[in-house]
């Protein structure tokens, strides 16, 4: 008989507290190259050892020299100062600036010694072989970027938490740190479970098919920030599922239960995440379709799910789950949805007491607004989500909307 509990179905927020409420992540950190560190989560906090820039430099082309000697410049009363030479860029400057002198100088290019400012060289103009008019003044530090003046050697560069931007990465490797720690990111392991299932590549035969939810979960889990790791298909011997699911549940931060959700006899999923550990099932039902069978459970200290076996609703309810279960694990907020707004082509119904997600793509509207086309299917059909743009959600007790009515529509 299925169990009672599955009869008291949950929302997804409502299912996903109670794991929230007894969940304490145990995130593991790692040593990798900073420049490998795109979206990785710092483990601590970067100060930095040295100044940057490490010299000061010039942000424009032109002539290093004393602001001084320009007092008073203008086009009518220019300042005349000697040119003793070009400063190269990439090395120090082998000559000093003194009183009536500059130096040309290129962007980037350090300052030297003596130089306190640069004029830009659309402010001066050739007055002989080695001397220039200087027609505008200049004040001390115009045009020059002073050591330090970005980082401050010893100060805090980034805290731990921050997710790492490609910014990040080019300030990290300015100051010179070429590895750091970062948290591991989440092992999420999918274990397939079926007799029905046969892999990607084998040559399908009558009253089989082709495990692809362990793919589809696999490069969900992997956009989201996680390191998918698949564990091949279960067979239904409940033995055999239990087996495997222990050697998966040990090597994986997260598991994923792919099929044998449901509530009939054959279906083991259930007594199986029990017998990974406790508390085990906290909840078996959703208020979602597709996705109600979904059980979820914390065996220990690690997240289980159940999740239906039907393509669809596995990646559905996935979609709805693996992103806040991949956040809370690194311990970062969630990423608000992608929503564009459209008008609905026709009316769309629902039922109470759940929420339902409907696939449609989105077409050009007749008044700039884009026009959401509800993509209707059964749950085993992946390809009604192939030729969606996004998915429309139907929230608790809503009935459903009209034809012409502004929805929000969430893009894949």
């Amino acid at each position: 008989m299925p169990s009672p509990e599955f009869f008291r179905v949950l929302p997804v927020s409502n299912a996903l507290k109670l794991l929230d409420e007894r969940w304490q992540p145990q995130p593991q950190t790692e040593s990798i190259a900073t420049a490998a560190a795109l979206d990785r989560i710092l483990a601590a906090h970067i100060h930095s050892t040295e100044e940057v820039p490490a010299f000061r430099k010039s942000t424009v082309d032109g002539y290093a020299l004393r602001a001084v000697d320009t007092f008073g410049a203008s086009q009518s009363l220019p300042a005349f100062l000697q040119v003793n030479g070009e400063l190269k860029m990439g090395e120090a400057p082998r000559f000093s600036v003194g009183a009536g002198e500059a130096l040309l100088i290129h962007t980037g290019g350090m300052l030297p010694a003596g130089a306190d400012a640069v004029v830009m060289v659309e402010h001066t103009q050739i007055a002989g072989a080695d001397e220039i008019e200087v027609l505008r003044p200049v004040a001390p530090g115009e045009n020059v970027i002073q050591a330090g003046e970005d980082v401050a050697a010893g100060s805090l560069v980034l805290p731990r938490g921050q997710r790492l931007r490609p910014q990040d990465i080019g300030g990290l490797l300015a100051v010179g740190i070429a590895r750091l720690d970062v948290l591991r990111r989440p092992r999420l392991g999918i274990l397939s479970c079926g007799d029905e299932l046969l892999p990607p590549d084998a040559g399908v035969t009558p009253g089989k098919v082709r495990d692809i939810n362990a793919y589809t979960l696999s490069a969900l889990a992997e956009r989201y920030g996680a390191q998918p790791i698949r564990f091949g298909i279960a067979s239904d011997d409940f033995a055999d599922y239990q087996r495997r699911a222990e050697e998966a549940f040990d090597a994986c931060d997260i598991l994923l239960l792919s099929a044998g959700s449901s509530v009939s006899t054959r279906d083991y999923t259930r007594d199986v995440i029990n017998g990974l550990g406790q508390p085990g099932v906290l909840q078996h039902g959703l208020a979602t379709k597709p996705g109600k069978p979904t059980i979820i459970a914390l065996c220990e200290i690690k997240p289980v799910i159940g999740l239906p076996g039907n393509p669809v609703s596995a990646l559905l309810v996935a979609w709805q789950l693996l992103p806040s279960l991949i956040a809370r694990y690194v311990g970062q907020p969630l990423d608000p949805p992608r929503l564009v707004r459209a008008r609905l082509s026709q009316r769309v119904a629902s039922v109470t007491g759940r929420e339902d997600w409907l696939a449609v793509r989105l077409t050009e509207g007749d008044d700039d607004m884009p026009m959401a086309q509800p993509i209707f299917g059964k749950s085993n059909l992946i390809f009604t989500l192939i030729g969606a743009d996004g998915l429309l959600r139907l929230p608790l007790n809503t009935g459903g909307y009209d034809a012409g009515s502004l929805v929000d529509i969430l893009l894949f």
